[in-house]
């Protein structure tokens, strides 16, 4: 069987946090999906939290410390990347965005990217479409139409189960990852404009 791997970057703040118990169901979801299709994942979780400090400091000296190298790589080396962030201020968490910040500017070129995020409310839903998508298609990666988002209501008293309806995104989400996860990654897009037709191979009667 074919093996893909699918790296996880979680930025939740506590522990534990809804936004990694989002990446867990999300990157279970995932690897049913690639099972399906006969493929065998292997998924590699990058904890935002615990490299806090070293992205403050590769900001500054602009060299990443041994565990920060590690992640950045583990995230550089997937075949597809699910990103999960908390909502601060309407948009990303800070610590979200100085990761991908440091991230080499071509390292998601042609990787298939799932976007989730969680908050505490349903009204910053639209974080999905005005600030993570945005952010992935200028790093040139391929971003599933369907985002996932969760508010607390979406999430079970005991805190594990998810309600039906957010099951079902991240169903409908993961069917979408997956088969550009098991085709790999697509590398450096085409510029159409590249190599253009001349302009007297378009005239009539050549």
């Amino acid at each position: 069987m074919t093996e893909r791997t699918v790296a996880v970057v979680t930025a939740g703040l506590s522990q534990p946090s809804a936004t990694r118990l989002l990446a867990d169901r999300l990157a279970a979801a995932t690897e049913a999906a690639l099972r399906d299709r006969d493929v065998t994942p292997r998924t590699e979780v990058v904890e935002l939290r615990g490299h806090a400090h070293e992205l403050t400091d590769n900001l500054l000296t602009g060299f990443p410390a041994p565990p920060l190298r590690a992640a950045i790589d583990t995230v550089a080396g997937a075949d597809g990347l699910i990103a999960v962030t908390p909502v601060f201020t309407a948009s990303y968490s800070g610590l979200f965005k100085t990761f991908f910040d440091v991230l080499g500017k071509d390292t998601l070129v042609g990787a298939p990217v799932l976007i989730a995020a969680t908050a505490g409310t349903a009204r910053h839903s639209l974080v999905l479409d005005h600030a993570l998508r945005p952010l992935f298609s200028y790093l040139r990666a391929l971003v599933v139409p369907t985002g996932v988002f969760a508010a607390a209501e979406d999430w079970g008293a005991g805190g594990g189960a998810t309600s039906r309806a957010l099951g079902e995104r991240i169903e409908r989400a993961a069917g979408e990852f997956a088969p550009l996860v098991a085709a790999g990654r697509a590398g450096e897009p085409v510029d159409p404009f590249d190599n253009p037709t001349p302009f007297e191979d378009l005239l009539p009667g050549r």
